[in-house]
């Protein structure tokens, strides 16, 4: 079966902080980092790193319940985000059903490439990525 895709790259990662604060001043002072978009219901703040972004997770907010590790210590990466070409997503469902990938939720919402559909899965280690297609307008473009 062919990959119903191609990929681009790396549109985002996610980070598990406990000190936004901390966490901005670093990026920012530290690696020249620029404000990107703000989620305050969630704890998040999205920094631009040239063309990617950093997605900074404060796992202390009370918006944060998805993306607490399950053990303390346990992690402090929520997630790894590919970007890729456009794709149909019932081929992208077929596929990943064939090779025995459980989804674990899809969404539609933003990233470096504005919003698009995003397919939520694990690789076999238990690590959790992001297939996210490029922006979806309504006029199709």
């Amino acid at each position: 079966m062919t990959v119903p895709f191609t990929l681009v790259g790396i549109d985002h990662v996610v980070l598990l902080v406990d000190d936004m604060e901390k966490a901005l001043a670093f990026y920012y002072d530290v690696l020249g980092c620029v404000h990107g978009y703000s989620y305050p219901d969630l704890g998040m703040e999205q920094v631009w790193a040239g063309a990617a972004l950093i997605v900074l997770w404060d796992t202390t907010h009370p918006g944060a319940t998805h993306a607490v590790p399950p053990v303390a210590g346990g992690r402090n990466m929520d997630h790894l985000c590919i970007a890729t070409s456009p794709f149909a997503p019932d081929a992208l469902r077929a596929h990943l059903a064939a090779h025995g990938v459980k989804i674990d939720r899809e969404a539609v919402h933003g990233g470096a490439r504005e919003v698009g559909h995003s397919f939520y899965i694990f690789d076999p280690f238990g690590n959790k990525l992001e297939i996210k297609g490029p922006a979806e307008y309504a006029d199709g473009r």
